[in-house]
């Protein structure tokens, strides 16, 4: 049977129609989306996390591991790090205070996973860093299986086949990273400041261990070979925990490792003190009145 003159016109009709729906399509179901979850594209140069733009100065950049920034919420349960904690006491008409520490890395790992040269992106003339590693460059962990350090402050090497890459990796001692962190900075201007990594809540014959493994004399050869300020937190929180007795301590720490919010505070005072015994440091006037 031969097709009818109207058949044959509108089968272009139908095709056209046909190609419309397709394209109206997808507008139609997005906009039956509510705009709160229409996906967003960033302008173009905008950058994750805190952006350098956002970086009021002069200002004071906290860098660390979760003994310094971790937690949620309002620290009612669970760690707790001191960078937190110390933000309130400094005077936040003399500086701006930025607490950068990130749970899980080590002096190396900071650094490797560009965590560093975003905070370097942000640092001016006149601005401090806070640096404090050490609880997570002796071992490797499940969610970090690529972040240890040689032992010391030597400038030793040692080449290692990465877990992560698979590739052959050249790595540095502790002290050689925490050196790393001071030449960058200056060259950018800022001063900086090496704290010894605080305790853990291990006690032998009534006293809190101190020392850390070493890190915190590697941390203070380091200050001294780079030119560093320093302050012993190692130390100074000892003394404290010391005098409040081990069990009196018990509920300042979450666990071996970490502080709980109270612990977190005592360190930040702890950090604060040691501020204040440095000679003729730029940074203690920028401290609050308040402050202990």
């Amino acid at each position: 049977m031969k097709p009818s003159r109207s058949t044959m016109l509108s089968a272009p009709k139908l095709f056209v129609h046909l190609f419309a729906i397709i394209l109206l399509l997808p507008i139609a179901v997005f906009a039956q989306i509510p705009a709160s979850q229409h996906p967003v594209s960033a302008p173009p140069g905008a950058q994750t996390g805190q952006a350098q733009a956002d970086t009021q100065h002069p200002a004071l950049l906290l860098v660390g591991d979760s003994i310094m920034h971790t937690g949620t919420g309002t620290a009612e349960t669970g760690p707790w790090g001191w960078g937190t904690e110390i933000i309130p006491m400094f005077d936040p008409a003399k500086i701006h205070v930025y607490n950068e520490g990130l749970g899980g890395r080590s002096s190396r790992g900071y650094i490797q996973e560009g965590a560093w040269a975003k905070i370097m992106d942000r640092l001016q003339p006149g601005d401090w860093v806070i640096v404090q590693f050490g609880h997570n460059d002796a071992a490797n962990s499940q969610n970090y299986p690529d972040r240890t350090t040689l032992k010391g402050n030597g400038d030793e090497t040692q080449e290692i086949d990465s877990p992560v890459t698979h590739e052959k990796e050249t790595i540095h001692s502790y002290g050689w990273y925490m050196r790393q962190y001071v030449r960058d900075a200056r060259s950018k201007g800022a001063s900086v400041i090496i704290c010894s990594p605080p305790p853990r809540n291990t006690w032998v014959d009534g006293k809190i261990v101190r020392g850390l493994d070493g890190y915190a004399g590697w941390a203070a050869e380091a200050a001294t070979q780079s030119g560093a300020l320093f302050i012993d937190l190692n130390t100074i929180s000892a003394d404290k925990y010391d005098a409040l007795g081990q069990e009196a301590t018990r509920p300042l720490f979450n666990d071996n490792q970490h502080s709980r919010k109270a612990g977190a505070h005592l360190n930040a005072e702890s950090v604060v003190t040691g501020i204040k015994q440095l000679k003729n440091c730029p940074l203690a006037k920028d401290l609050a009145s308040a402050g202990p």
